[in-house]
């Protein structure tokens, strides 16, 4: 685990929902990406009325304050791309209120946040024949990067679900990427892409479904790949990257019964059990709740 002190360069806005902020410096001269399209890491903010965070030490595997000091706002974002060493590219999904947003919002170069190691959960086959890649307006920069990637021969289908036809980015893809542009969800209406999933016939051969959005919707495609289409592990990546009314989702969340978040709590300290089947076991709980 790394910690770099990173300098904004550049700011562009590049659609009506999304800033690109480039980030550089000397704290960034040994910045290692892992080359992953859905690389993510944690970018630490300047607490409000202040110009620069307070950074934390590196751990092995983590980071930590000294005793006494305020942590710094945190916020978790997806690596855009990584244009030259020592530079990194964040797309900021902006929107009334929020830290990072209104970071991004009034970010101007000499800026200065703090980034940590990156990580990559995109994770397909070596064989892979063809993929399938879904995300609502927060999966773009992920689903960006992935695309540019998109190996020469894989038939890649993807499907981004942006709130109309301002927020669509133009992406350079080779002659096996299709993309389907489809507009709603996002917090303005009902979600498609779990429709839309159900109602692509599957190509023969090794295939990877990627989706990255609002986390109920999460739960719901895993559970018609894991579930109704009987998808090996392998097969599948899901994320979530927002949940929808996050602050009541946070405050029936703190006021559950002890005894129910120790339950939860329990079920990965299990090492006897996959961790499928244990996300399997806490999704059904928090349906079970309401959450």
């Amino acid at each position: 685990m790394r910690i770099h002190r990173a300098e904004v360069v550049a700011v562009e806005r590049l659609t009506p929902g999304m800033i690109r902020v480039t980030l550089g410096g000397e704290g960034l001269a040994d910045f290692e990406s892992t080359g992953v399209g859905d690389e993510y890491l944690r970018v630490f903010l300047p607490a409000p009325g202040e110009t620069e965070p307070v950074l934390p030490f590196a751990t092995e595997t983590s980071w930590d304050y000294p005793e006494g000091v305020e942590p710094s706002p945190m916020r978790t974002y997806t690596v855009r791309a990584v244009p030259e060493p020592g530079q990194v590219v964040i797309d900021f999904v902006v929107h009334e209120g929020g830290v990072a947003a209104t970071w991004a919002r009034q970010a101007r170069p000499g800026d200065v946040v703090g980034l940590n190691t990156p990580h990559g959960l995109y994770d397909p086959p070596a064989d892979l024949a063809w993929q399938i890649l879904l995300a609502d307006a927060t999966g773009l920069p992920a689903v960006g990067r992935l695309i540019e990637q998109a190996p020469a021969g894989v038939l890649t289908r993807v499907v981004v679900e942006v709130p109309d036809a301002g927020h669509r980015q133009s992406f350079p893809v080779n002659p096996d990427v299709e993309i389907a542009w489809v507009y709603g969800g996002n917090g303005h209406g009902p979600c498609r892409l779990e429709e839309i999933l159900r109602s692509i016939e599957l190509p023969d051969g090794v295939g990877y479904v990627w989706f990255a959005g609002e986390t109920k919707v999460l739960r719901a495609v895993r559970k018609y790949l894991r579930h109704e289409r009987g998808l090996p592990v392998t097969a599948y990546k899901t994320i979530g990257y927002w949940t929808a009314k996050a602050e009541e989702w946070e405050e029936r969340w703190e006021n559950l019964d002890p005894s129910v978040k120790a339950w939860i709590d329990s079920l990965w300290a299990d090492e006897e059990r996959d961790e499928e089947e244990i996300t399997d076991a806490y999704f059904d709980k928090l349906e079970s709740l309401g959450l």
